[in-house]
C-alpha cells in the first residue's frame, strides 16, 4: 500500500481538473449571461431528469444548499430566460415540478458538446475493466468529498 504522500500528485491533478471544469461552467454562465449557480441548478435539474427524479423547488434548494427565497429568485431567472419551466405535478396539483427546456439543453450541447465528445474519446480508449476502476474511483471520490 503506497503511503499517503506518494499519491499527493494525484490529489493535485484532481484539484486541477476540478478547477478547469469549474472554469468551463463559469465561462458558459458568462457567455449566456447567467450566474454560475444558475448553471449548477440546470445541471442538477438535468441530472434529476436523467434519473427520473421529480425536481421541485424544495428538492433543488436541498441539492444546491440554498434557502427557499434564493431558489425562488433563481427559478424566476431561469424561467424568464426560457431555460426552465414550472409545471403542476399531475400526481399532486399543489406541488410545482421544474423541468429543463429544450432551449437549455441545446445551449448546453452547443457549449459542452465538444468537451463531452473529447471526454468520450478518452474514456473509449480504456478497456472495460479499467473503466470499472475509473467508475469505482469517481464514485468513491464523490462519497469522500460529499
Amino acid at each position: 500500500m503506497p503511503d499517503r504522500r506518494s499519491n499527493i500528485d494525484l490529489v493535485h491533478q484532481i484539484r486541477a481538473l476540478s478547477i478547469r471544469v469549474n472554469l468551463l461552467g463559469a465561462e458558459f454562465a458568462h457567455q449566456i449571461g447567467m450566474h454560475p449557480t444558475d448553471v449548477r441548478a440546470l445541471i442538477a435539474l438535468l441530472d434529476a431528469q436523467r434519473h427520473s427524479q421529480v425536481a421541485t423547488p424544495g428538492w433543488l434548494g436541498a441539492e444546491l444548499h440554498l434557502n427557499s427565497a434564493t431558489v425562488t429568485a433563481l427559478v424566476d431567472r431561469l424561467e424568464q430566460a426560457g431555460l426552465v419551466a414550472r409545471e403542476r405535478d399531475p400526481a399532486d396539483r399543489r406541488r410545482v415540478v421544474l423541468t429543463v427546456t429544450d432551449k437549455a439543453s441545446e445551449l448546453g450541447w452547443q457549449f459542452f458538446g465538444p468537451v463531452i465528445d473529447r471526454t468520450l474519446d478518452v474514456l473509449n480508449s480504456y478497456p472495460e475493466d479499467e473503466l470499472d476502476v475509473i467508475r469505482s474511483f469517481i464514485g468513491r471520490m464523490n462519497a469522500a468529498v460529499g
